[in-house]
């Protein structure tokens, strides 16, 4: 519980300002080409410090750094709903990117190094997966309400509660080795390979506003690529690396890493385009938008704690990935029939149903595999990747959904704007199908991970430790 309480909080503030965003943009005086700084600003931070966090986590001990994250998650989420300005915000919001990306490494290694019996790990998978597969989804819930009900500052004062009953648990409940002394940092890793992931991040966010052909856009992706080959290059070199290529070379990781990243791109655009149809084309309230995401939210968590807990010790993992994507990619595909009047009960409701059960059943053995096998010392860093592999799929799936999004929409809109009387109508009609379009690429991305998942991930599931006996320090 403590360890899902802290993934929860990281997960769930990546999505619980973007209901807020209006409100706190007309409270601080945004400008429209500053406001996405407010989300950025986190998954810059967070997605390009990961590594970084999973290593120290490795160096210092999970546990220490696990506390270490949540108190300074919470304070940085104080700072932010105290903001006085855009800037205060924006800094506050990156210092919160810079506490989770410790934060979250240690929360998965410490589950990982603590949960060993197959049985057990099933279950704690399960809850973790859960939470991680619908941290978002509860992000515009509480969102919601909370900027419906209290202030759009609500949405980071929620974060120092849930912070100071995860430290209180930690200190009682949690037990880990010390960090391991004598090891350094690998500093030009840490330079080559968080420098080459914030430039991708920060690349695939400027893409949503600038446009993909943008010398700035070019240049960081660009950048980017360089500076994370060189960091590979390094990696082959470096007495004590930041990430162990051997870590990276298993096959099974591998398949995982890319899975994440492939259900990811698709789902983080799609709640993006639904948040918008909810509120802008069907005219729903924060409150009603957040609510019509909790039956995601309730097949998510089904999905991982009733089906997969059940059976990762049952059957390898690729016989729940491969499935849990290709349900996602089905309810995608009920969601590309809707229109500018839609039902939300015949038309929305079975699709969120569909993809919360897939990535119920993907996201928990992706977090149980990728992590099964790791030597302690690695665990951390190897939970980073995890992580990381979720953080840029988001990034980029907001990105290149949302710019697919627009184009279609301005191309429908020229293309069937004949009388002016009827513009609005032919806006709101652009706008649906450009998010239809984006939603067929996005099912297209969910079968690529399904494929993915069956080609690489050929890992057994686990066998269960003979009665009375010693339990193993990790399971292969």
């Amino acid at each position: 519980m403590v360890i899902a309480l802290a993934q929860l909080m990281v997960v769930l503030d990546a999505t619980i300002v973007n209901i807020a965003l209006p409100s706190a943009q007309s409270d601080l005086g945004m400008s429209d080409g500053n406001r996405q700084w407010v989300i950025t600003a986190y998954t810059l931070a967070f997605g390009g410090l990961l590594l970084l966090g999973g290593r120290i986590a490795d160096l210092v001990g999970r546990k220490r750094t696990f506390i270490f994250g949540l108190i300074g998650f919470a304070a940085a989420s104080a700072l932010g709903g105290a903001a006085t300005g855009p800037g205060m915000l924006f800094g506050a919001r990156a210092l919160q990117g810079a506490f989770a990306a410790v934060l979250a490494p240690s929360a998965l290694s410490l589950l990982t190094t603590t949960f060993t019996d197959p049985k057990e790990r099933g279950k704690a998978f399960g809850i973790y997966g859960a939470l991680a597969g619908s941290g978002s989804a509860i992000g515009f819930i509480v969102g919601g309400l909370l900027t419906e009900y209290l202030d759009w500052r609500w949405c980071l004062y929620v974060n120092i509660p849930i912070a100071v009953v995860a430290v209180a648990g930690a200190f009682a409940l949690l037990h880990d080795r010390p960090g391991h002394e004598g090891a350094r940092l690998d500093v030009p890793g840490v330079l080559l390979g968080c420098g080459g992931l914030v430039a991708i991040v920060y690349g695939f966010s400027e893409a949503e506003p600038r446009g993909w052909s943008d010398p700035l856009v070019l240049t960081l992706l660009g950048g980017g690529v360089v500076l994370l080959a060189a960091f590979v290059w390094w990696q082959n070199r470096a007495p004590m690396p930041l990430l162990p290529l051997h870590i990276v070379k298993d096959r099974n990781r591998a398949g995982c890493f890319l899975t994440m990243a492939l259900a990811t791109i698709g789902m983080f655009g799609l709640f993006l385009f639904m948040t918008y149809y909810l509120q802008v084309v069907l005219a729903y309230s924060p409150v009603k938008t957040g609510l019509a995401f909790l039956p995601l939210t309730a097949a998510i968590i089904t999905g991982s704690t009733q089906i997969s807990a059940r059976l990762m010790n049952r059957v390898p993992p690729r016989f729940l990935m491969v499935p849990g994507m290709i349900l996602a990619a089905g309810g995608m595909v009920i969601l590309t029939q809707m229109t500018v009047d839609s039902s939300y009960a015949t038309e929305i409701l079975p699709a969120l149903l569909l993809m919360g059960l897939g990535m119920g059943l993907t996201f928990m053995p992706v977090f149980a595999t990728a992590t099964a096998g790791v030597a302690p010392q690695d665990s951390g860093v190897t939970s980073a990747t995890v992580n990381t592999s979720q953080q840029v799929g988001g990034s980029i799936g907001t990105a290149l959904l949302n710019t697919i999004a627009t184009t279609s929409s301005a191309t429908y809109i020229t293309a069937h704007l004949h009388n002016p009387a009827q513009r609005a109508l032919i806006a709101k009609e652009g706008v649906v199908h450009g998010y239809t379009v984006a939603i067929w690429c996005a099912a297209g991305i969910m079968l690529l991970g399904g494929l993915v998942a069956g080609l690489l991930v050929t890992a057994k599931p686990p066998k269960q430790a003979p009665a009375g006996a010693p339990v193993p320090e990790t399971v292969a």
